[in-house]
């Protein structure tokens, strides 16, 4: 039987590249996103299409019911929608804060409570969290960000022991430096929000460090590789990571004190 698969964020990145890899490789795939005009390429690929907004809880709950409907099941939920709010914590507004946390932690969060009850039910089922490594250790200007990641780390954490013995495995993605809009979008939040402000000499040295390992990073085919791996592990691991930096950077943030990772990051701000 052919695995039943939703994705939020299929409207490009990781999203749209995961829903397109586990489509060819024989997977019922529901990509879903806030604008379903952006999905016209996934459809053509034969991936199945929802609009879907995450903050909107009726638009949750229609989502997964359409898919029951259809499907008589849910085996995979990948959360995946998530942006990144980036600017100094003095200067970006609670509102936006508030925002940052609900697409990133809530509605994953609430998609979750929607899903569960299926894959209890059928006795099985997978929800993969997209954190970062962002969610083990924090850059400036980041906060709100790394905040919304430090959460979905907790979150999978309590979840992965409540749910295991209803044969439901959590898993969480923590990807480095991938090439997607992620990193345009978070740079061009910093420089509006905080390029002004008594912080622009370190946003333009910040901005710069972005610079200059754009060029190194790769695609988000590695990470759709990733979650394949991860959601056909008989036993699959509690974390996998993959991308620029990953691996270096989370063993020097196990290795490392708060103060020496603070002055491994900071020596990037040239």
């Amino acid at each position: 039987m052919k695995k039943v698969v939703l994705i939020t964020g299929a409207s490009a990145g990781i999203g749209k590249e995961t829903a397109a890899f586990l489509q060819k490789n024989g997977y019922i795939v529901y990509g879903a996103a806030r604008r379903a005009d952006r999905l016209k390429e996934l459809e053509q690929l034969g991936v199945k299409t929802l609009a879907m907004d995450v903050t909107d809880d009726a638009s949750m709950v229609k989502g997964i019911q359409d898919i029951i409907a259809a499907e008589g099941r849910l085996d995979i939920l990948v959360n995946n929608a998530g942006f990144g709010s980036y600017g100094a914590v003095e200067d970006v507004t609670i509102e936006d804060a508030r925002y940052q946390l609900e697409v990133n932690v809530f509605g994953a969060a609430r998609l979750i409570q929607l899903a569960l009850p299926y894959m209890r039910k059928q006795r099985f089922g997978k929800i993969v969290n997209i954190s970062s490594i962002g969610g083990k250790f924090a850059t400036p200007f980041g906060g709100w960000y790394h905040a919304s990641k430090f959460a979905i780390e907790g979150l999978s954490d309590s979840l992965r022991n409540e749910v295991k013995s209803f044969g439901v495995d959590v898993i969480v993605i923590e990807p480095g430096g991938i090439k997607t809009e992620w990193g345009d979008i978070a740079m061009d939040s910093m420089r509006k929000v905080s390029g002004d402000t008594a912080y622009k000499n370190l946003v333009a040295k910040m901005d710069n460090s972005f610079k200059e390992i754009e060029d190194k990073i790769p695609g988000p085919e590695l990470i759709a590789n990733l979650i394949k791996k991860a959601i056909e592990a008989k036993k699959p691991k509690a974390r996998y990571a993959a991308g620029y930096m990953a691996k270096p950077v989370l063993f020097l943030r196990r290795l490392l004190s708060d103060g020496l990772m603070d002055k491994v990051i900071m020596s990037r701000m040239k």
